[in-house]
């Protein structure tokens, strides 16, 4: 069965269909998806953003962990990806629904490695600390653009210093976890502005990078100021490996959860999982 049919039966929806993702056809025929989980229907409105906003008043689906578990265990996964919309009408933004479908997979299959790219659960720690303790492997939050360009990109609701503390409050919290974040270029930054992001995000303690060019979703999304070359995307991928980024992905249409990073921490990370596995029988 294919990723599409079997997802929409299980009432599942993707981040690769809601944000029009470019890479859709390519990641899907290879077996990935990254799913999205609390609905399709977000709290925000970020400018660069192609997913709906409303208020979706409290509306949940108990059963979708069960759901995500029962999707990666029949897809026959190594590595998946779970992120959301952001959910401000929950107290928790959503945090123990995210936790119960990483304790869901890891149930079903403890070798199945989990990216958890979440929202910034507006600062709150002790939500960022329910994901946390529920195991998964990467812990994402994407800081998306440079500082300056923070407010008009992204809702005003999320921040820049807000999204830092995140993952650095995240390998506080659990030193063997890999953080990760992502960059939109092409918004209007200046070089020194995405080299300063760079550096910040190295402070936070992030491992995993990606880089990539932003795309107009709509005519209501703010404009693209400019399309880089990828010569150019291979040059902020060096000075991240030089910076001392574990791994930077980088490209016009990479986007937080391409596949060239999960092939890069499937090898990282399942040598580990390996282990700790061996170690418990």
């Amino acid at each position: 069965m294919g990723i599409k049919s079997l997802l929409n039966g299980l009432e599942l929806h993707t981040v690769c269909e809601e944000a029009h993702c470019p890479n859709i056809g390519e990641c899907w025929g290879g077996g990935t998806a990254t799913i999205m989980l609390l609905g399709d229907l977000c709290t925000r409105g970020c400018r660069f953003c192609a997913v709906k906003t409303g208020n979706p008043q409290g509306r949940l689906d108990p059963f979708e962990p069960v759901k995500v578990a029962e999707a990666v265990g029949r897809l026959g996964l190594s590595y998946v990806v779970l992120t959301s919309v952001d959910r401000d009408d929950l107290s928790d933004g959503g945090a123990s629904h995210f936790a119960a479908t990483i304790r869901a997979i890891k149930a079903r299959a403890p070798e199945i490695l989990v990216e958890a790219l979440i929202p910034d659960f507006q600062g709150d720690l002790e939500a960022v600390s329910t994901v946390v303790r529920a195991g998964p492997d990467v812990l994402g939050q994407n800081l998306e653009t440079v500082k300056r360009l923070t407010h008009p990109v992204r809702d005003r609701r999320a921040g820049y210093e807000r999204t830092l503390m995140v993952l650095r409050e995240a390998r506080e919290m659990r030193v063997d976890i890999f953080t990760k974040s992502s960059l939109m270029l092409g918004l209007g930054e200046k070089e020194e502005e995405v080299l300063q992001a760079m550096r910040d995000l190295r402070g936070a303690g992030v491992a995993i990078l990606t880089l990539g060019q932003y795309l107009r979703p709509s005519r209501r999304h703010v404009e693209v100021s400019r399309y880089l070359p990828p010569e150019e995307f291979d040059r902020f991928r060096e000075i991240g490996e030089e910076m001392g980024f574990l791994y930077v992905a980088a490209g016009p249409l990479v986007r937080s959860s391409y596949r060239a990073g999960e092939y890069f921490m499937e090898r990282v990370l399942h040598r580990r999982v390996s282990l700790e596995l061996a170690l418990r029988r």
